[in-house]
């Protein structure tokens, strides 16, 4: 029986047997993420908040120069900007972890 063109020397067997590899490659990075720790920021660092890769805050800083009563509002732009960075930045850490993971393929994972 011929092999099939477009898998290669591999053949449907070995085809599976590497996204096999592949999925338990992608577990065990999406098991990690709730060791991987990210900063966001904003405000030049006056407000920093860090959280895991499965998006569990563990720390939020913020520094009392920018605690103003009179000034509420920009506490709370600063607030959704160091958010905003935090998410980000996650974001990317999943995607490249899984990138990695992958050994670069651009599989359609739900990360």
């Amino acid at each position: 029986m011929a092999k099939r063109k477009g898998f290669g020397n591999m053949g449907m067997s070995g085809m599976m047997k590497q996204f096999q590899q592949i999925s338990k490659n992608v577990q065990k990075v999406q098991d990690s993420f709730k060791e991987i720790e990210v900063e966001g920021s904003a405000g030049g660092g006056a407000i920093k908040i860090v959280a895991t890769c499965d998006y569990i805050v563990k720390d939020v800083t913020i520094t009392k120069e920018v605690v103003d009563p009179e000034d509420v509002e920009m506490l709370q732009d600063l607030v959704q900007a160091a958010i905003s960075d935090l998410l980000e930045k996650i974001n990317a850490k999943r995607e490249e972890e899984v990138k990695n993971a992958t050994g670069g393929m651009n599989l359609p994972i739900n990360i």
